[in-house]
């Protein structure tokens, strides 16, 4: 039996996979590689031999070519299988609101919350179609398991339509990209791709081709200690001193402020005690010289702090995530040009757009495999009023097989 995109989605998302960005091990948290196990022995079953999961929990697989050409590029399609550590992903009880007819969506778990149309104009555009959604009380993980549910359907839809001529086609499907991680281990040799494509974007007929460049930011603040019944003139708590840097941050440079091209400064935790204490941070622009104006307000801001504080001492570390991907992509501008056209033969008007965030893509784009990123038609991600249509996940099938025919009748 022929499994819908709904049926496998459905059967994704009630198993845990959050990452761990405390964590040290590859994959972060050992639950993603259940979900890893599920997905090999699918690709098994619908006829991929070589499907298998590797010591790191990615999942590597091949579509054999149809075609007799020689001359085939060879595709990897690719999404990741860790959902977001920033809401609950636990026991995710999915909801479907079949033929929706319009307006706000209650969520049976939480009355409190909503997803409304005021909020989310885009439903306004799914009428009739079946929306699915959480609770309320978790995520949903349609990032990226609708990826994940349509890349393995449009799999089976090749391997039954043996007719349907396409090159090799790679997949792969990798953990710990919602802690930037995502591709640390992939080993491009083995999956031997010439470029890819990652399902991994929101709304239906987009493709995006630009990604926000990415640093991490971490700040350790060594405070003086005293006991605080002595601590007049001398005490220096270092939870008030990541505080006062936490206040000091550009209210016009974050997340909630800034929109479009805008990139931002954005703390992410903060834990210590009063004489020592650690604050992280991620910073965002869509220029490298973006992200070292940033970088360098931080430590101006950290500086003018600790001037007031003079018994006390900090380090700020930056680290590189990932850079935007439209710096490899433009060099190569027939793979965004195909999955346009691709996206026409599919019934959809291709948009052009670019990510306040990243994808696996962005990594793999620098590391020598140009991929930017498809839709797979999630909204409102890392949330409790995640949800995705059904019928955009059968958009990003089709998607997947227009291009796999189109390289290989342009080839």
């Amino acid at each position: 039996m022929t499994d819908s995109v709904t049926d496998r989605f459905l059967r994704y998302v009630v198993i845990d996979t959050q990452s761990d960005a405390k964590s040290l091990t590859q994959p972060s948290t050992m639950k993603q590689r259940k979900l890893g196990e599920l997905l090999v022995d699918e690709l098994k079953e619908i006829g991929i031999t070589d499907a298998h999961l590797d010591e790191h929990g990615y999942v590597y697989a091949t579509i054999p070519a149809t075609t007799t050409k020689n001359n085939v590029p060879v595709i990897c399609f690719s999404a990741h299988m860790d959902t977001a550590p920033d809401f609950s992903g636990t026991n995710v009880k999915p909801q479907i609101v079949r033929n929706y007819r319009g307006g706000d969506i209650p969520l049976v778990g939480d009355k409190s919350r909503v997803i409304r149309t005021a909020e989310h104009p885009i439903l306004n555009t799914m009428i009739g179609h079946d929306i699915i959604t959480t609770d309320g009380t978790t995520l949903l993980g349609a990032d990226d398991k609708a990826g994940i549910a349509e890349i393995i359907t449009a799999a089976e839809y090749l391997i039954n339509n043996p007719d349907i001529k396409h090159g090799a086609i790679r997949i792969l499907f990798t953990t710990d990209e919602e802690i930037a991680r995502g591709v640390d281990k992939v080993d491009l040799k083995k999956l031997g791709a010439d470029f890819a494509y990652t399902l991994d974007g929101e709304t239906a007929g987009t493709i995006e081709d630009e990604t926000f460049s990415a640093d991490s930011a971490e700040i350790s603040i060594q405070g003086v200690a005293i006991h605080p019944g002595f601590a007049y003139g001398k005490m220096e708590n270092a939870i008030r001193i990541v505080g006062a840097i936490i206040d000091r941050l550009p209210k016009d440079q974050a997340p909630e402020t800034t929109r479009g091209r805008d990139g931002f400064i954005h703390p992410t935790d903060v834990s210590g005690t009063m004489e020592g204490a650690k604050l992280s941070l991620i910073i965002r622009d869509f220029t490298e010289a973006g992200l070292k104006t940033k970088a360098a307000l931080l430590e101006e801001i950290v500086k003018e702090v600790l001037s007031g504080y003079p018994g006390s001492t900090y380090t700020l570390r930056v680290k590189e995530q990932y850079r935007n991907m439209k710096v490899v992509l433009d060099q190569h501008p027939e793979i965004v040009e195909y999955a346009e056209e691709a996206i026409r033969r599919a019934g959809m008007t291709p948009v052009r757009g670019s990510i306040r965030g990243g994808t696996d893509g962005s990594r793999l784009s620098f590391m020598g495999l140009p991929c930017p990123n498809l839709f797979a038609g999630g909204h409102a991600f890392h949330s409790p009023l995640e949800f995705v249509s059904s019928q955009d996940m059968e958009k990003a099938v089709h998607t997947i097989v227009e291009l796999a025919k189109l390289w290989e009748e342009r080839a």
